[in-house]
């Protein structure tokens, strides 16, 4: 009855020409004010009266003129009603709609309930459509008609204001919720944009066709308002990349690639490298790691990793979809080989070391997996400028890694079905294989090149295969009983060897399918000294059956040479431990002679190696527990052990097998011998030490060890593998806490801009020796120890503070996207975990939070009024969007995550101001800048519904795209909290 009440009063005002503020008086009378008269859809009455004929009717428009000035009506139900109006044909009607749309347009605001906001988001989207259809309809006319004034000036009137309200951002946000909000009237917006651009070509007027060109590329740029992004800042060098690449290279050969490429593209992204200088920077980075990899395994390793593994990771980041608009990855890879080029004196280095051309080889295995094309190829072959390479008399002989590495990796193949094969008939045709894989380097070039292309761990499951394989004994001579020997013997160097140069992870990560345990599976476990593993010597493996010790004692001590026959060289192998005891006690309480001793060591070593290797394991663990001095003679027969023996009557190979395992022997021994100082053998002329073993000072405290490592890398600019290994030690030895703790103080020392960013970079690839366990404490612990307590407060200022919340965001965003992929690294495996403390005491949970969020959001009457008054936390102040995606909040990094954004937003809440909120400030606008398109398991889903209107306060965040950025627009509850911050702006 009231609306058509409200017409009568319209007529009644009209016949007696009421002015507008007596028809207001009136109004106000008659009809009772809900909050806005918007109910009796009161702006669209008096636009139907004011519309009746072909020009407006002035004095009912002045009515609406008046009620919009007076605020009786909203900016949305006026905007409704315009929209509604289809009679394009009526010029003035439209120009008069036009006009009453420039009083409020450039003030476009609402600070009422979030529905209310969602309303002029969609009355927005509305006009936006209607002012299309308008100028789609002149558009026609024109073609229709010809070329017509009037036409004309209405199509530029729609134009004019069509052009004004997309100009502006935040009315383009509120557009973007609304599109969400209601996808059927973005469609009807699209279909409008199309029909305007078919029919620009009717338009005669040139300025006023690029006037509209210019209209539709802003409303077509709506959707793409969240992956518009700044320019990058113009750099040369990527510290982040080189170490993160040197990280892989010396620590992770063996670790798979599509990880890798994750973390790369994440780097890529978070820091928007160019692709052809982040492609550049991965080789400048492999050539570093060449150059200055230690002679010997490692050098294989680089060889390896660059000329196998780093093709790979290419043709991976090829398919990865690609955020660079334009060229495609060929020619990114391309250019970055002409970058490189220009280094000449990397790639010289580099080619001295190898002893050949190493670009020209890396441009023939890009080419052939597609990386480059033949033209590119040539050229940039061509181009390269030789330097008068090294061809010297001695290493004119000597062939390049590079060239054997690529040719060992088909022959990993070809080995890996010969063993397959079944040779229970005639193993002798095996031996001669393994035979020929033990001499000179052959052996490391195998396992690099399988550690690269992943292979690895197919081949150490078929050598402890091969190893199980002479358990199996039936009526044997003694040619058959060698040939066992030999095959166990080898098969158990080389998984030595494997578990030494690669970590016991590539045979431990997947145990045995079968359900017995093979003998070398357990012998690693129980009884093989590792880095960081303490071994107990009277641990039961020790200790087999006490008869078969005796007679293994007494085989040694009496015969002049080992027996093979019928020997079960597994169970030999775990008597050896309790012998050597039994022999070093004997030894010791004077029953036997240092040659009686030399004698049984001589026996031991003298067919089979592996039962060196068993006494020389366990005698390690023996001399770990015992004091200075009586450490003497057990080390005696450690040195006794590793000198090889030359005798006449030696098995097949042997010289081959000692060399392994003297070099077996000194990797377990290394520890020990330090510990006192002594030393295993007299050093061997042109042998290297051990690498990357025994880094830290001797006599200096590990925070001075780290402090000055530290400043040495950051003058430098970027990281080598020996830095890398000096970290990895102190965070071993120091613990997360203690590593991160310290590493974040020299963080907060550094003032200079530039400086500050370097180090967020250097520090970035650091953390990734263990980047979930670091951000964890970083998170958890130490941003909330500085953000909570004011006497820290001032060292948060800028730079460093901007510097460590773009660290900490990186950090977060990493181990976030990571997390939840894939299983820890061998390295992070490695690493105990006692100093991560447990987080679920840490921040414990309301679990009556769930039940309290359901009510909540069942009820729709309850939500639009509890976003209504920022003041009233009825909402429960920390409802966040990870919530309503029921995200686990038993893991620990979602928890740290949900906590550190309750902490931030009580920042933003409390009334004391300082460098911690300007801390939170750079924390979330680099959260913004790192942001993927549209990510729904953004970090960003922990924040609280209710910070965005703490948000809005600051003013470098109170900016209409951060807003959209920062809320979940997939959550109708996320489109609310948006659309009531940004209509407030």
């Amino acid at each position: 009855m009231k609306v058509v009440n409200l017409k009568q009063a319209i007529l009644q005002a009209w016949k007696e020409r009421w002015s507008d503020h007596q028809w207001a008086i009136n109004i106000k009378k008659n009809f009772p004010k809900g909050q806005t008269w918007d109910y009796l859809n009161f702006a669209e009455a008096l636009m139907e009266q004011a519309m009746i004929g072909p020009s407006p009717n002035p004095l009912i428009l002045s009515y609406l003129r008046y009620a919009i000035s007076s605020q009786m009506v909203s900016y949305s139900s006026v905007l409704t009603a315009i929209s509604k109006f289809d009679g394009f044909s009526r010029e003035l009607c439209v120009m008069s709609l036009l006009e009453i749309m420039d009083m409020f347009c450039h003030r476009l605001n609402c600070h009422g309930k979030a529905e209310d906001c969602i309303g002029l988001c969609r009355a927005l989207l509305g006009v936006l459509v209607w002012l299309l259809q308008g100028c789609a309809f002149y558009c026609e006319k024109l073609r229709e008609l010809g070329p017509s004034p009037s036409i004309e000036a209405a199509l530029k009137a729609c134009q004019e204001r069509l052009h004004h309200l997309m100009s502006s951002t935040k009315i383009r946000a509120l557009v973007h919720i609304a599109r969400l909000e209601d996808q059927g009237s973005w469609g009807n917006a699209e279909q409008a944009v199309l029909k305007v651009s078919d029919g620009l070509v009717n338009v005669p007027n040139q300025t006023l066709r690029a006037k509209l060109e210019e209209s539709l590329s802003l409303v077509k740029s709506i959707p793409l308002m969240l992956s518009v992004q700044s320019d990058p800042p113009v750099r040369a060098s990527f510290p982040s990349v080189h170490a993160f690449i040197m990280l892989e290279g010396t620590m992770n050969l063996t670790g798979e690639i599509q990880p890798m490429v994750e973390q790369l593209m994440m780097i890529k992204r978070m820091q928007r490298i160019p692709a052809p200088l982040f492609i550049l920077e991965i080789w400048k980075a492999c050539f570093t790691g060449l150059i200055e990899s230690p002679e010997g395994t490692e050098e294989l390793k680089w060889t390896a990793f660059t000329f196998l593994k780093i093709p790979q990771v290419l043709l991976r980041l090829k398919k990865y979809p690609q955020s660079d608009k334009g060229q495609d990855f060929v020619e990114d890879v391309n250019a970055a080989f002409q970058f490189l080029l220009k280094l000449t004196p990397l790639l010289d280095k580099a080619d001295q070391r190898c002893n050949c051309d190493c670009l020209s080889m890396l441009l023939q295995e890009c080419n052939k997996l597609g990386l480059l094309s033949d033209p590119n190829t040539e050229n940039l072959t061509s181009k390269r400028e030789f330097s008068p390479r090294l061809k010297t008399a001695e290493n004119a002989n000597i062939q390049p890694n590079p060239g054997l590495i690529l040719r060992a990796e088909p022959t990993v193949t070809n080995i890996l079905k010969t063993v397959d094969a079944d040779h229970s008939k005639s193993p002798e045709g095996l031996l001669g294989v393994l035979g020929h894989m033990l001499s000179g380097k052959s052996l490391d070039l195998l396992l690099a090149a399988a550690a690269a292309t992943g292979k690895l761990k197919s081949f150490a499951r078929k050598f402890i295969k091969l190893n199980e394989f002479p358990k199996h004994i039936s009526g044997e001579g003694s040619k058959s009983a060698s040939v066992r020997a030999l095959l166990f013997d080898i098969s158990f160097l080389m998984l030595c060897h494997v578990v030494q140069t690669y970590g016991s992870e590539v045979i431990l990560s997947d145990p045995s399918p079968s359900g017995e345990t093979p003998f070398f599976e357990t012998w690693l476990q129980t009884c093989m000294p590792e880095e960081g593993k303490t071994l107990n010597p009277d641990h039961p493996c020790f200790r087999p059956e006490p008869g078969k010790v005796e007679s293994l004692v007494t085989l040694l001590n009496n015969s002049s040479e080992m027996k093979l026959v019928q020997v079960k060289w597994h169970e030999i192998c775990l008597s050896t431990p309790a012998a050597i005891l039994e022999v070093l006690n004997a030894w010791e309480n004077g029953v036997l002679s240092v040659e009686a001793v030399q004698k049984i060591t001589d026996n031991i070593k003298g067919k089979v190696c592996s039962m060196a290797i068993c006494a020389v394991a366990w005698l390690v663990a023996h001399v770990r527990m015992l004091g200075r001095d009586e450490r003497e003679k057990p080390q005696t027969m450690i040195r006794q052990l590793v000198t090889p023996n030359f005798a006449e009557n030696t098995l097949q190979f042997y010289n081959e097998r000692v060399i392994i395992m003297s070099s077996i022997m000194e990797h377990m021994c290394a520890d020990v011998f330090q510990q006192t100082g002594a030393v295993l053998r007299a050093p061997v002329e042109g042998q290297e030490p051990i690498p990357y073993r025994n880094l830290l000072p001797a006599k200096e405290p590990i925070h001075k060890a780290l402090s000055k490592q530290f400043q040495v890398v950051l003058r430098k600019g970027w990281v080598d593998s020996r830095a890398l290994h000096l970290f990895e030690s102190l965070l071993n030895m120091g613990g997360v806490f203690w590593f991160t703790n310290n590493l974040i103080k020299e963080l907060l020392k550094e003032t200079r801009q530039e400086w500050a960013t370097r180090v967020v970079e250097l520090l970035y690839s650091i953390f990734c020796l263990d980047t979930h366990q670091i951000t964890l404490t970083l998170l958890g612990t130490i941003l909330p120890n500085l953000l909570t307590d004011s006497a820290h407060w001032h060292s948060l200022s800028d730079p460093p503070g901007k510097a460590l919340a773009k660290l900490s965001v990186w950090c977060a965003l990493s181990s976030f996207s990571s997390h939840h992929k894939g299983p820890l690294s061998a390295r992070q495996r490695k690493r105990q975990r006692e100093d991560i403390e447990d987080y679920n005491s840490l921040f414990p949970l309301d679990d009556t939070q769930p039940s309290k969020l359901m009510r909540l959001l069942s009820s729709n009457e309850d939500e639009p009024a509890a976003l209504s008054s920022p003041g009233d936390r009825s909402m429960s102040s920390s409802l966040s969007a990870s919530q309503l995606h029921t995200v686990n909040m038993r893991d620990p990094l979602n928890r740290v995550l949900a906590n550190l954004f309750l902490l931030v937003s009580s920042i933003l809440g409390s009334k004391m101001a300082g460098p911690h909120t300007q801390f939170v400030q750079s924390f979330l606008e680099e959260c913004v800048d790192c942001l993927e398109q549209g990510s729904r398991g953004s970090i960003l889903q922990f924040m609280p519904f209710t910070m965005v209107s703490e948000l809005v306060k600051l003013p470098a965040l109170a900016k209409p795209r951060i807003i959209l950025a920062i809320t979940d627009l997939t959550l109708p509850l996320g489109r609310r909290v948006a659309a009531k911050a940004i209509s407030a702006l």
